[in-house]
């Protein structure tokens, strides 16, 4: 069993199952709804700690009413939270989720962090005593900044969940140990996925690949070369979340595996989340 540490957005999660999308000034009734606890980091904690981990979730909550919402389904999964804003009286972060169940794509929307940042986080040390493994999904990046370095002088392997590129990063990129990002992860200057990885190479990344959807993963690797891996092929029912839970699942079998041994397992894990609405229904299926 590993412990992990996963730094970033916490929010929660209003997800609906929908046959079409609504037009503008439309009305339409949801065929399915709900209610999670959400966040790159967040889904990835959950997921590692259903692989047979310990998961432990740094951000910023707070004591509106609505964190309630999100410590309770965190608790289902024997996620650890380490509230960084615990005297907020703000709400956190809510997204609003559309579901397509006729392909699985997702529409959300959503303030993210923009209104949460921790900007002056202090005694972070102490988070990572025994940690095997960390992963930064960019939404702190104060937070971010200030753990890589301490991780780096234990030398624990730091993980970055690109999933969209966000202002500060760069200062984060040189102590990264391993980059995985979706394809609408763009650098400035950056217009096509060889230019992403010349641009993370430029920063001695030594393990970078780039998730596709339902197209081959593609990576580079000091130690395992480059490559692709495939994606089974399935009819998506909901892909809200597979990236996460891909970051999660990689977190988990980067412990024991090789690089790209790591990204296979990863990838099955995500494709089977994507058969099931909403981000925990999967969870019970993990096994079978």
């Amino acid at each position: 069993m590993g412990q992990g540490l996963f730094v970033g957005l916490i929010t929660l999660d209003l997800i609906y199952s929908v046959s079409q999308y609504p037009q503008e000034n439309q009305k339409i009734v949801a065929s399915d709804y709900t209610v999670a606890a959400g966040g790159p980091a967040t889904n990835a904690a959950v997921t590692f700690n259903c692989l047979g981990n310990q998961s432990i979730l740094l951000g910023g909550l707070g004591i509106h009413p609505l964190t309630q919402l999100i410590r309770t389904d965190l608790q289902q999964y024997s996620v650890n939270i380490i509230d960084l804003d615990s005297t907020r009286l703000e709400s956190p972060a809510v997204s609003s989720i559309i579901v397509n169940n006729t392909n699985g794509d997702r529409t959300v929307i959503s303030i993210n962090a923009t209104k949460s940042q921790i900007l002056n986080p202090s005694n972070l040390s102490q988070y990572l005593d025994n940690t095997d493994i960390i992963l930064i999904d960019g939404h702190q990046i104060s937070i971010g900044k200030s753990l890589i370095q301490q991780a780096k002088i234990k030398q624990i392997p730091v993980i970055l969940d690109g999933g969209s590129w966000k202002p500060g990063l760069e200062t984060l990129l040189p102590d990264i140990n391993y980059a995985i990002c979706s394809h609408n992860f763009y650098p400035p200057h950056c217009q096509t996925s060889s230019d992403v990885f010349t641009y993370l190479q430029a920063m001695n990344i030594p393990n970078i690949a780039i998730t596709q959807g339902e197209k081959p993963i593609q990576y580079v690797s000091l130690k395992a070369g480059s490559g692709s891996i495939p994606i089974p092929s399935i009819q998506a029912v909901d892909t809200l979340g597979a990236g996460d839970i891909f970051h999660g699942a990689f977190c988990h079998f980067i412990l024991s595996e090789n690089f790209p041994t790591a990204l296979a397992k990863s990838a099955k894990i995500a494709t089977e989340s994507c058969l099931h609405f909403g981000t925990r229904k999967w969870i019970k299926f993990l096994n079978n």
